[in-house]
């Protein structure tokens, strides 16, 4: 037998009574997408299901791989048909969950699973989705939570939510192209007859900044500039919150993240441009100063150069309606 190399550990988190459908579905669909990957020679995706034991301590309850040792670099959070948990149900969940977001771990959930990610305290300020029916009851139980239960799924760096109970299948082709590329998510997307159409936005991806390469002081600045990318930051400020003499910071983030510090500020406030073309009437030139450009030409060349497309063109292909497509 061929061993074929791990591209990426995808853990599921049981609790009471979450959605056994969407459990065992999410690992069928991550499995079809491993076995056509390792047809084509490449890697595979390690599936982990995680329960929490009587003594509070979290273990792998099930393992595609046994042997190897590591850490998830995605832990998905199921809904449940029986309504989201509650606090003191989500309490040691999301002690739990911010833990291994600390250690690099991107955090995911589908409909009410967006209440235990919620608990950690990673949503506030951030955009969320989840169960329409659920909407306003994680508005009023978290009102500093950008709630948008209009999207299918969200995806903001180190957080992914998706919408109410089928929407695990859109999660799960999100993060079988995030691990294994978009030409095994549309071959996935079709043997499940999933309709890939929709996605192909994803060929336009969107950053997934790279959160497991162990270097905690990095890890921590990255965490800090996805709430404050949008804001005027320099070298110096970045190298400050790292406590790090500048030349040190720049070394060690571009060893981490594969980026030169200003290139990664750079990808996010692109990120948040998108979202902006998409769903808002917002001109091009106000969208680059709410993201964090003085100099709209400048904006301009930068998205352009990252998402190979103008920021109009983008809005085209992409807006949410066609009474959004404004050009520019």
């Amino acid at each position: 037998m061929v061993a074929h190399a791990v591209a990426a550990e995808i853990g599921l988190v049981l609790y009471e009574h979450c959605q056994a459908a969407m459990v065992h579905g999410m690992t069928d669909l991550l499995g079809v997408a491993s076995t056509f990957s390792a047809d084509r020679g490449g890697p595979i995706i390690r599936i982990s299901h995680w329960s929490k034991a009587r003594d509070g301590t979290f273990s792998r309850t099930f393992d595609t791989h046994e042997a190897l040792p590591g850490k998830p670099a995605i832990l998905v959070v199921p809904g449940r048909l029986t309504g989201p948990p509650d606090a003191d149900e989500s309490a040691p969940y999301a002690r739990w969950l911010l833990d291994r977001h600390a250690q690099g771990t991107t955090l995911a959930s589908n409909c009410g699973g967006a209440f235990l990610l919620a608990a950690t305290g990673l949503l506030s300020g951030r955009r969320a989705t989840t169960h329409w029916l659920f909407a306003d009851q994680l508005r009023d139980r978290f009102p500093e939570i950008l709630v948008d239960a209009d999207k299918i799924v969200i995806e903001d760096g180190d957080i992914i939510t998706a919408a109410g109970l089928m929407a695990w299948t859109d999660l799960g082709l999100r993060l079988i192209d995030r691990v294994l590329g978009p030409t095994i998510m549309v071959e996935t997307g079709k043997f499940w007859l999933i309709d890939p159409a929709g996605r192909e936005q994803r060929h336009f991806s969107s950053f997934s900044p790279r959160l497991t390469h162990g270097d905690e002081t990095i890890l921590k600045v990255q965490h800090w500039l996805q709430a404050r990318a949008v804001r005027h930051l320099t070298l110096a400020d970045m190298a400050a919150q790292a406590q790090l003499e500048e030349r040190t910071f720049q070394r060690r983030f571009k060893s981490a993240t594969g980026l030169k510090p200003i290139e990664y500020v750079q990808h996010l406030r692109v990120g948040k441009a998108r979202e902006l073309l998409e769903f808002t009437r917002r001109t091009v030139d106000q969208i680059a100063w709410s993201v964090g450009y003085e100099d709209p030409a400048a904006f301009r060349r930068i998205f352009s150069r990252i998402q190979g497309l103008t920021p109009g063109e983008y809005r085209t292909r992409f807006s949410s309606g066609a009474e959004l497509r404004i050009m520019a």
